[in-house]
């Protein structure tokens, strides 16, 4: 087995959907309404992620309602949130989640490749395979047999890193006296054919700009889905590491572990905020800190034992994370654990992997 790339810094991720993690978080949102429109509130958020030193945002997305009363009732797709951010951050890496079984793999290619354009660099992707029955009849399809959903999701994620490939990093060569702008002999098919779709190709996106965007995936879906990075979840935090260590054994190149978030702010205990907020609706997660910062610090410091990184869920941004910009991130990095990132590094490069080879020019 080859040997993994040199990785120091360990990452420090944030999910930013709407106004936090908690479903009851909009009664608690210190913004003004109108900060939703026109795009204001994306760009409250991420601007202030990215000054604090985040390495990472996540976007959810979803075609339907989130269950229960108080949940969010609709997105802006995931991908258009993060082109937004993405003229106006500077080193905070954007990863839009995009689904697998109800969308057209060409487009999500494509999109996710301008994503890359337009972050200079700093795009990934999230792949989402939930397969609702609200989702399918959104696009007039059926939800798929459980027992093929990981392999769709495997197949679209071929398909992508295909069709990323399928332009030769100079096959644009803007030869003014031939006219030419592209060697045709430079692009290629990706000729993928699975089941249930096929894509012939190429793309009509030149390869992006770090070859192939970090892909992220929940543990469930490794090894079958070809991920960078490995999103691990637990029923408890005491659990993480151990979770952590079973994604690294089973090929996992990276891994993040996924952490609910309430801390003690404004004069209030993290306990006492967590009441009032499932006073209206309990927030069914997984892993979870409610406590002070100091005290995630400790945990944090901990789990970087076993795993790569953190992907925070703040139970509502308007309070949480200024607590973590302020706080905990600071205090992470004293322990050296974790370094701020530096404008100009791609995704891939904070997350220690190289750029790799395209499998038509190594063919």
């Amino acid at each position: 087995m080859p040997s993994k790339p040199e990785f120091r810094s360990r990452v420090v991720a944030l999910e930013l959907d709407g106004d936090g993690a908690h479903p009851a978080a909009w009664r608690k949102a210190l913004h003004d309404p109108q900060a939703l429109l026109g795009g204001r509130r994306i760009r409250e958020t991420v601007q202030a992620a990215d000054i604090a030193g985040f390495h990472v945002a996540t976007f959810k997305d979803s075609r339907v309602v989130d269950r229960g009363t108080t949940g969010i009732p609709s997105r802006i797709d995931a991908i258009q949130r993060a082109a937004f951010a993405a003229p106006i951050t500077r080193s905070l890496g954007l990863v839009p989640e995009a689904g697998t079984l109800f969308t057209e793999p060409f487009h999500v290619a494509t999109q996710l490749a301008s994503l890359d354009y337009s972050s200079q660099g700093r795009a990934g992707w999230l792949v989402n395979a939930d397969n609702l029955v609200e989702e399918a009849r959104s696009v007039g399809r059926s939800t798929l047999p459980a027992h093929e959903v990981t392999s769709e999701a495997a197949d679209v994620v071929q398909a992508n890193r295909r069709l990323w490939d399928s332009w030769e990093d100079d096959a644009v060569i803007r030869d003014v006296a031939t006219g030419r702008y592209l060697d045709r002999d430079k692009l290629h098919y990706a000729d993928f054919e699975s089941a249930r779709f096929s894509v012939k190709g190429p793309s009509i996106i030149p390869r992006p700009l770090q070859g192939q965007l970090v892909v992220f995936a929940p543990t469930e879906l490794i090894p079958a889905v070809e991920a960078d990075v490995a999103l691990v979840s637990a029923d408890t935090a005491d659990e993480l590491a151990q979770a952590a260590q079973a994604a690294a054994a089973s090929g996992a190149q990276r891994t993040l572990v996924e952490l609910d978030v309430v801390l003690d702010a404004r004069g209030q205990s993290a306990a006492e905020r967590l009441a009032e907020l499932d006073a209206h609706e309990r927030w069914v997660g997984g892993a979870r800190y409610v406590g002070d910062a100091q005290g995630l610090v400790e945990l944090l410091t901990a789990l970087f034992a076993a795993t790569d990184g953190v992907r925070l869920k703040p139970a509502v941004l308007d309070i949480d994370l200024p607590e973590l910009a302020y706080k905990v991130l600071p205090g992470l990095h004293k322990t050296g654990l974790v370094t701020p990132p530096t404008p100009g590094t791609t995704l891939r490069e904070t997350f220690g992997l190289p750029r790799p080879a395209n499998r038509y020019t190594a063919a």
